[in-house]
């Protein structure tokens, strides 16, 4: 299968406060090279970044490679949990006990790519508004639950940052995120204001994941946030989603700092 080269695989996002010393970008499932199900949905190949889906590992491998290709260094992927353990980054890159068992990491030093895989879960990019510290957090509705996002910004404080700023990637929508009674008591539990995100219907509950991404942002100190604005059930032309796909790949959003330029001589 081809890739399509009239369109872009890249989302930028709309991040306003970020500062201009970090890089930052969110994949879709265009522009690679997978077949279906982890197709572009449109005839071309996907960009699926995921080994663990069922996919080829070759179709990844060189998914990955047009990724990289965009980046200053290999990403320091991740496997997921849905917790909430946070690791750095750069220890991670340089640990020889393989893909570190976290939900997020941070880094603090210059081209140390921090990743996130999603398919509806919610990605959250960090910022120190100085460009000192960045990071990276999968936050389904678990790892929200047990204080991911918190846990981010906490450690990314102790390493260094100061005032944060976030942006929320694509994940599923307010309109699409049935759930049952178990999550909203999860949530409640945590902060009574969390039942404002969620909706009644039919014996269920519609979750807004933004809403309570946005209140677990506030209760760790950060005000300045963006973005929460996407459904990847619903765009389907655009966003892998395990909600509405079930055997599906997976999109990546990522950060790092940007190397300092070497003053000429």
């Amino acid at each position: 299968m081809t890739t399509k080269s009239n369109v872009s695989p890249w989302l930028v996002p709309g991040w306003p406060d970020a500062p201009a010393n970090v890089g930052f970008l969110c994949t879709t499932r265009l522009g690679g090279v997978s077949p279906a199900p982890y197709d572009d949905g449109a005839g071309g190949g996907g960009l699926n970044l995921g080994l663990h889906v069922a996919d080829a590992a070759a179709h990844v491998a060189r998914n990955r490679a047009v990724l990289r290709a965009e980046l200053p260094a290999e990403p320091v992927w991740l496997s997921q949990v849905h917790g909430s353990i946070v690791v750095d980054a750069a220890t991670a890159l340089d640990a020889a006990a393989g893909v570190p068992v976290a939900d997020a990491s941070f880094a603090a030093q210059p081209g140390v790519v921090c990743a996130i895989q999603t398919a509806d879960c919610l990605p959250v990019l960090f910022a120190d508004v100085s460009g000192r510290v960045v990071g990276a957090a999968h936050a389904g509705w678990r790892g929200l639950a047990a204080g991911v996002l918190e846990d981010t910004a906490e450690a990314m404080r102790t390493a260094g940052a100061g005032e944060i700023t976030a942006w929320l990637g694509p994940a599923i929508g307010p309109e699409q995120f049935e759930v049952g009674q178990e999550v909203v008591d999860a949530f409640v539990a945590r902060s009574a204001g969390a039942a404002s995100a969620f909706r009644p219907r039919g014996g269920k509950y519609l979750a807004d994941i933004y809403a309570l991404a946005r209140q677990a942002l506030a209760r760790a100190g950060v005000v300045r946030v963006s973005g929460g604005d996407r459904c990847t059930v619903t765009e389907r032309e655009t966003f892998y989603s395990y909600r509405r796909d079930k055997v599906t790949g997976r999109q990546a959003s990522l950060i790092w700092i940007k190397a300092q330029a070497v003053p000429a001589e």
